[in-house]
């Protein structure tokens, strides 16, 4: 699915964001739009739950038989998924008694309020939401000889279930539903070609698997090495937490993440760090700042074709100097050896700005950023023309 809004000001207008969350894009999308960015979604994962799944069940009728020690709720729709699959089973009652019986550790906020609305109560919940701090607890009270289930959440979480096992617990996996490609990878394969392609500022992500998705398609269509260049040349991986940033960071692609492990937060990390990243300039009286897929004109967004972007980012590179037409052409994509397509291309730019002064033709040499005296580094030896 495409998304996008309508131009807008805002702190990230201008700017194009991928989203690859499938639970809770619209929430994201929706906070996006609203401070002017565009949107592409693409779903890199989907949830299948396994409500009818021999292993889920074997596991709930082995917990129910044997009372756990322990049990880690990773995630509330998982949870919720499992005392639902064992009522329809007929083992309810069984498993809520044995959970009300056990050391309850809930991940983080949203489980924990999945327990409550089943009638339970948490012993203990990180204020991390990491798995990691979870371990960290679990290994530091002693676990040998214990009983702990781990409800897993589409991963089979092999580290944390091996350092459980290493510490002498009898681990119980709880399988209630799994990761899985997307039904549609159209879109996904079209936000990879459009980050490729440098139409994309910013990847968002909210869960290790879609991040893992996302680079093993890339893989499976021979563009994983063009990917991480992208990563590399200034794309945005913006992850909601340090788990999410795992699949990532293990290919040496560098991530930004909020302080808090939240959807608001993780949209402040982008409203801060892109509009940082483009230098303002003072040019013909404006204050004009180049984004993603459109020009800040005094603050106000001009959307601008790619063909018009290509022409002001090569005139930008030289602000103030004089940038020939075949320098320009080369600049520009698709355009062969017509010079013509570069007087075509500025003429729809400049249309495009609203503010035809700001570039300026400087008779058979080419074109300039008509910047500002104070700021013009050519400014009185002659490259003005």
């Amino acid at each position: 699915m495409h998304d996008t809004a309508p131009p807008q000001q805002g702190p990230l207008a201008g700017f194009t964001v991928g989203v690859t969350a499938a639970r809770r894009a619209e929430d994201l999308i929706a906070l996006l739009q609203r401070r002017g960015a565009e949107v592409q979604h693409a779903p890199a994962m989907r949830t299948v739950p396994l409500a009818d799944d021999s292993e889920l069940r074997a596991a709930t009728e082995a917990l129910a038989a044997t009372a756990p020690d322990t049990v880690v709720a990773t995630t509330a729709v998982g949870f919720r998924g499992w005392l639902d699959a064992a009522e329809g089973w007929g083992l309810g009652e069984a498993l809520t008694a044995r959970l009300r019986g056990a050391e309850l550790l809930a991940r983080g906020p949203k489980v924990t309020g999945a327990i409550r609305a089943a009638g339970l109560r948490e012993s203990w919940s990180p204020a991390s939401e990491s798995m990691a701090e979870v371990l960290d607890r679990l290994l530091a009270q002693g676990v040998a000889g214990r009983r702990i289930a781990v409800q897993l959440y589409g991963e089979p979480l092999t580290g944390f279930v091996e350092a459980l096992r290493g510490g002498g617990a009898d681990v119980v996996g709880v399988p209630v539903y799994r990761w899985m490609p997307p039904e549609d990878i159209g879109p996904l394969d079209r936000l990879l070609d459009a980050t490729l392609a440098g139409s994309v500022d910013a990847l968002t992500f909210t869960s290790a698997p879609a991040a893992t998705s996302l680079l093993a398609r890339a893989e499976a269509r021979g563009l994983h090495s063009g990917l991480l260049a992208a990563f590399g040349r200034g794309v945005l991986a913006v992850c909601v937490g340090p788990v999410t940033a795992l699949p990532l960071e293990a290919q040496g692609v560098e991530t930004l993440q909020p302080e808090r492990f939240r959807l608001g937060p993780l949209v402040q990390v982008l409203c801060e760090e892109l509009p940082s990243r483009g230098a303002v300039l003072s040019v013909a009286g404006h204050r004009v700042q180049i984004r993603g897929r459109a020009v800040l004109v005094d603050g106000v967004p001009h959307p601008v074709a790619p063909a018009g972007m290509a022409l002001l980012r090569a005139l930008a590179r030289r602000p103030g100097r004089v940038v020939s037409r075949a320098d320009l052409l080369a600049a520009l994509p698709g355009a062969g050896r017509d010079e013509h397509a570069v007087e075509s291309a500025m003429t729809r730019l400049r249309a495009a700005l609203g503010a035809p002064d700001l570039i300026r033709t400087v008779v058979k040499r080419g074109y300039r950023l008509e910047l500002d005296p104070a700021e013009d580094p050519a400014y009185g030896d002659g490259d003005g023309g």
